[in-house]
């Protein structure tokens, strides 16, 4: 679980209007309080300490919103789909935190008003757990309800997220999957569920390259695959690898560098170091490295025509 030790930002608490008005502040007071930096105003009604909100990046102060919402809904809800993501910590790459997105408990219709989605949606009671003080959707069925609102892309990264932190499993997802078979927005999941791959969850970018290869045709690698040197001892894992057409792929990104730093060193300093690694498994293996990076997925057919002159350098494809 996802737990946040205490004086998080991200848990700071909620205060409405009429709890303020009911030590005895009144609206100028209140508006005194926003003017001066002490409170900020999450919506109409509802505020937290202006601190907390400057602490937290523009996740956690979704989160923040999100518990105003649901102290001020007029019934039960859970946090849901986009919003439930950011509670369990799944990267948010590209996604848009201007709406809160709530599952009512109670099984009526649900509304829309400003900023805030009620979803319709029956869940079970699995399906709902309390996490950090405010109750959400279960990692299996936030991933799921994402496949219905999401391109195949985003809701790959968010599944194969999930999947890498053990927070769900490839055997929930399809049970889960039979059971929203015929909801609004649920053609995608079989496909979605059909690329997942746990390897690929421990990078946005990964992700995204292995929804890349399949849109563009290309064949399935392996990702994670192990490198082993002379003796059978594993020396280096590489992104995703084609064995019996003898290349392989790394996915090049900030964050993966960031990673890799070691104390006192530079970015400089880990792209040498992954050179140095690049030229040990070509010369351990004999196979051809692809390196791309994340502008290169935003041009999915020129990349895919790279990828597929380095896997077929004669023109023959399988």
């Amino acid at each position: 679980m996802v737990t946040r030790p205490p004086g998080d930002p991200r848990l700071a608490p909620i205060v409405l209007r009429r709890e303020l008005l009911a030590q005895g502040m009144n609206d100028r007071a209140i508006a005194q309080l926003v003017r001066d930096g002490t409170l900020h105003r999450l919506r109409y009604g509802s505020y937290v300490e202006a601190a907390s909100w400057k602490a937290c990046d523009r996740v956690g102060q979704h989160g923040l919103v999100a518990r105003a919402v649901v102290k001020r809904a007029g019934s039960d809800v859970a946090l849901s789909h986009i919003t439930a993501l950011g509670e369990w910590d799944v990267p948010l790459w590209d996604l848009p935190l201007d709406i809160v997105h709530l599952t009512r408990l109670d099984r009526r219709a649900g509304r829309r008003e400003a900023g805030v989605i009620q979803h319709l949606g029956h869940l079970r009671r699995e399906d709902v757990v309390v996490l950090n003080g405010v109750s959400l959707t279960s990692p299996t069925r936030t991933a799921l309800d994402c496949t219905t609102v999401m391109d195949v892309e985003h809701g790959l990264v968010v599944v194969n997220d999930l999947l890498h932190r053990r927070l769900t499993t490839m055997d929930d997802l399809t049970k889960g999957m039979r059971y929203m078979t015929y909801w609004p927005g649920s053609l995608p999941q079989a496909l979605v569920l059909q690329l997942a791959d746990s390897r690929c969850g421990g990078s946005v970018g990964e992700g995204r390259t292995l929804n890349l290869i399949f849109r563009q045709g290309l064949p399935r690698p392996v990702p994670q695959y192990p490198i082993e040197d002379e003796t059978g001892r594993i020396v280096a894992y590489v992104d995703f690898a084609w064995p019996e057409l003898g290349v392989f792929l790394e996915f090049d990104g900030r964050i993966k560098y960031q990673k890799l730093l070691k104390p006192g060193e530079s970015v400089t300093d880990v792209v040498l170091r992954e050179r140095d690694r690049e030229r040990l498994i070509c010369t351990l293996t004999g196979w051809r490295c692809i390196r791309i990076a994340w502008s290169d997925l935003e041009r999915p057919e020129t990349t895919a025509a790279l990828i597929r002159a380095e896997l077929f350098p004669d023109g023959i494809a399988g």
